[in-house]
């Protein structure tokens, strides 16, 4: 319960399993991952991912290239970045099952969000 974990190298894990609990990375090739309701998943190094598997909970991308998943009930907030880092474009969805649907990696592309490679 409002646990936190936060990493910062090259392949790096963060996880937390409490509710209202935070997990953050910002290496390269990182992983943050939350199970709790209401928790926290951030990251944004390059070719990272974030997940989130708790109700009202969110997943946080802004690095290049990036991937989240969530559950129903969550909700993936995605950025696009060009190769120069700069910012194309922000997006946030909720995980409803029916548009958008749970444990599925999204990206943003184009200014879409779309299903990323597992």
């Amino acid at each position: 319960y409002l646990s936190t974990a936060a990493t910062s190298g090259y392949l790096s894990t963060a996880a937390t399993s409490g509710d209202l609990s935070t997990a953050a990375t910002s290496g390269d090739r990182s992983t943050a991952a939350t199970s709790g309701y209401r928790s926290t998943a951030a990251t944004s190094g390059y070719l990272s991912t974030a997940e989130v598997h708790g109700e009202e909970s969110v997943a946080v991308v802004t690095g290049l290239d990036n991937k989240a998943r969530g559950c129903v009930g969550s909700w993936l907030v995605l950025t696009e970045r060009d190769d120069n880092w700069h910012i194309l474009g922000v997006k946030a969805i909720c995980i409803d099952g029916k548009e958008y649907y749970a444990d599925t990696w999204y990206t943003l592309k184009g200014g879409r969000v779309v299903r990323a490679e597992p």
